[in-house]
């Protein structure tokens, strides 16, 4: 029996009655991993700290989890992620609900400010789209164009269209139901009342009727036995009567006492369910009970993927290098996250600081309204209450105040948009001193983790010699070199655990490539970098292209390395300037015009200059051409993205010719229909499909990064 991996339309109907009981948690934090794993960090004045994991990929749940269950933080958050703890942090989550009884839930948060809704669809590929209270999406996971409904930032969010919900389900509405179908009475029940097979057949179970019994053959005796089944099911789900499940498998059929199969084999996870079934106990699963439907979905989770990482023969003598090295290469993964966390929290410490000194006067107020309300003897329900008051009636300090604790002698305030939780005994200097003082103790942190990577390294290095010598005394190490010797490559496709290795050089900011011939070429992102690169990085015998359409970055073929001397003499092969001529329309307005040809000149570095002429006026980017140019006419648009495996590892970009020789692995694309960051999702996906490996494009290769590679503007594959 095959392992769950998505939760049913009733684990769903459970579940939204358990969340219930976290109404007025607040929203600390968001996170997002990969492309398809949400948390939501909340607190709860009596349960403390609360973990929520939405996923929605190849495993699609939504539960709660214990605290050091949940991943390391990642490291700088994706664009989706601070749109989160933009509009949710310190906002009330109001509660949840399942639409019909579809695979959605709806989570809803309040905040002064407005209401938030996170709508996680735990069906088909998967989505987590985030809305407004009028359900207008602020943005979504993936985007949605489907005749029957649309999701789509900006648009306001559809739901799937309405199925029958069997937990509400009249008697006579029942009837009509199977009456209708022309199959057997279990596919029925699985299709048109939506419940599934699983459930389907519980309910064949529990009424005592024959799965296989054709609906002709079905009666009224029949359906009210069904219904019967049904109305307990729902009322137990509506009244939260749980008597929560884990089932385990043991593979076979005579078992030991601790619960193992005969031939040593330990019981692996199967179903989680809210209630025993007869089903499971008929195939002699063994059923853990748990005290909460929340508590088992934890579990069940959290063992099924330590099982996924089991090696899968316990047999075998080999140790286990590869788990070791993944191991110590995921504890680097989760370093760099955490350095780069530390980071980013020092970072915003010091922008808090700076901010209550930007508002001070405002600042100040408050704290000075608290400390002579608490001279006076006032209590702290009284404060909050006249704090409410004053933002009814439109006074800035009070509409300011975003939370009052009296139990801590804390006020949290919104400075520009940003929640920084202030101790109300204090003033301003003592709460910015204590801002930069804890900003400073964060990034000393980061030196302790610069020298913990250091030892996780040295460790990876460690095991990698190990497994090395392992196999040569195997002879496998001789056999490798003898096939590099015949001119074999590396297959990094099929290898399971691919070493990361960085290298971010000095134009990793701006757009680039290297040509088929060695040359690095660089582009503008906007008018700032096409400033710098003229006035800054553009030397003798460089060549400068542009398109003649509008709205184009400023190319650089470099002859030489800012770190070389510069030359003039160097003659720059011709097929390296047509590379670097579609570059430089690529990832111009005529791609995002969806044009497929344009113009290109080229000129000299010595030709181009920064000083206008009498009555010429030059743009912030712009520059002037003195003398003739070369151009190349109706040059083709053309841009790949691929992964490169040697010498580094990192995702690079630019025109198919060069792009194809230096990646393991490419995807050539034209301009379409799908926006850049829709098109650079589907890239992700397809490169983690063709990898082996799949956790190593996780790590370097990200639907941001990929982006970062991409022209502007609509794009889709070319093979499509």
């Amino acid at each position: 029996m095959d392992p769950k991996r998505e939760l049913t339309s009733v684990d769903l109907a459970a579940l939204v009655r358990e969340f219930g009981a976290y109404e007025g948690a607040k929203l600390d934090k968001a996170y997002l991993y990969g492309d398809d794993l949400v948390r939501l960090k909340l607190r709860d004045f009596d349960r403390g700290r609360i973990e929520l994991l939405l996923e929605v990929g190849e495993v699609k749940r939504a539960h709660t989890v214990a605290p050091e269950r949940v991943p390391d933080a990642p490291g700088r958050p994706p664009q989706f992620a601070m749109m989160l703890r933009n509009r949710l942090s310190g906002a009330d989550f109001a509660g949840v609900s399942q639409y019909e009884f579809d695979r959605i839930l709806e989570f809803v948060f309040e905040r002064d400010d407005g209401t938030t809704r996170i709508i996680v669809e735990l069906f088909g590929q998967g989505n987590v789209a985030v809305t407004d209270g009028e359900y207008k999406v602020i943005d979504c996971l993936e985007t949605v164009r489907l005749k029957s409904r649309t999701v789509v930032p900006g648009s306001r969010y559809e739901f799937p269209d309405t199925r029958t919900n069997p937990l509400t389900i009249s008697r006579e509405a029942f009837g009509h139901e199977m009456e209708d179908s022309d199959t057997d009475v279990v596919r029925t029940l699985a299709t048109q009342l939506n419940f599934g097979g699983l459930y389907a057949e519980e309910l064949c179970t529990r009424a005592g009727v024959e799965k296989a019994m054709d609906i002709a053959d079905a009666d009224e005796e029949t359906y009210d036995g069904l219904y019967e089944a049904i109305e307990r099911l729902a009322l137990d789900t509506r009244n939260g009567n749980f008597d929560s499940r884990l089932y385990l498998d043991t593979g076979d059929e005579d078992r030991t006492e601790d619960g193992d199969g005969d031939d040593g084999s330990a019981a692996r996870v199967v179903d989680v369910t809210p209630f025993p079934l007869e089903e499971h106990e008929q195939d002699d699963l063994d059923g853990e009970p748990y005290d909460t439907f929340l508590e088992a979905l934890d579990d069940y989770f959290f063992r099924l993927e330590l099982e996924d990482e089991e090696e899968p023969d316990p047999t075998d003598q080999r140790p286990d290098f590869e788990e070791e090295i993944a191991k110590h290469e995921r504890i680097i993964e989760q370093q760099q996250g955490a350095i780069e966390g530390f980071e980013q929290d020092a970072q915003n410490l010091r922008e808090n600081a700076e901010s209550l000194y930007a508002e001070y006067g405002l600042v100040d107020e408050i704290l000075s309204t608290i400390q002579e309300a608490r001279e006076q003897d006032r209590p702290w329900d009284e404060i909050e209450e006249r704090f409410a008051e004053g933002a009814e009636q439109g006074i800035d300090a009070a509409e300011a105040v975003v939370d009052v604790d009296g139990s801590e002698g804390l006020v949290t305030v919104d400075v520009d948009g940003e929640y920084i939780e202030l101790e109300a005994h204090d003033g301003v200097e003592q709460n910015a001193d204590r801002l930069y003082t804890e900003a400073k103790r964060v990034a000393e942190k980061k030196e302790g983790a610069l020298a913990a990577i250091e030892d996780t390294r040295e460790d990876l290095e460690e095991a990698k010699r190990r497994r090395d010598e392992w196999e040569a005394a195997d002879g496998e190490v001789a056999d490798d070199e003898a096939a590099e010797d015949e001119g074999e490559d590396h297959d990094w496709l099929a290898d399971p655990s691919i070493p990361i290795r960085e290298n971010e050089p000095w134009f990793d900011r701006f757009r680039w490539f290297h040509t088929s011939d060695g040359y690095l070429v660089i582009g503008g992102r906007d008018a700032d970098q096409n400033e710098e690169l003229v006035k800054k990085y553009l030397e003798p015998g460089d060549k400068v292209l542009h398109t003649q359409a509008h709205g184009g970055p400023v190319t650089v073929l470099k002859a030489t390395d800012p770190s070389e001397a510069s030359s003039s003499d160097i003659e720059l092969p011709e097929s390296s300037i047509e590379e670097a001529a579609q570059f430089a329309v690529s990832y111009s307005s005529v791609w995002k015009d969806g044009r497929y040809a344009g113009d290109v000149y080229a000129v000299d570095s010595d030709q181009v200059t920064k000083t206008p002429e009498s009555g010429e006026y030059l743009e912030k980017g712009g520059f002037a051409v003195r003398g003739d140019r070369t151009y190349y006419r109706d040059t083709p648009v053309g841009a790949a993205v691929g992964i490169q495996c040697e010498p580094y590892t990192r995702v690079i970009g630019g025109p198919p010719a060069a792009i194809e020789e230096s990646a393991e692995t490419t995807i050539e694309l034209e301009p379409g229909r799908y926006a850049q960051a829709d098109a650079a999702k589907r890239l992700y996906r397809r490169f983690r499909e063709r990898f082996e490996d799949e956790t190593f494009v996780r790590k370097i290769a990200s639907p941001d990064r990929i982006q970062h590679f991409m022209p502007p503007g609509g794009s889709r594959v070319s093979e499509d």
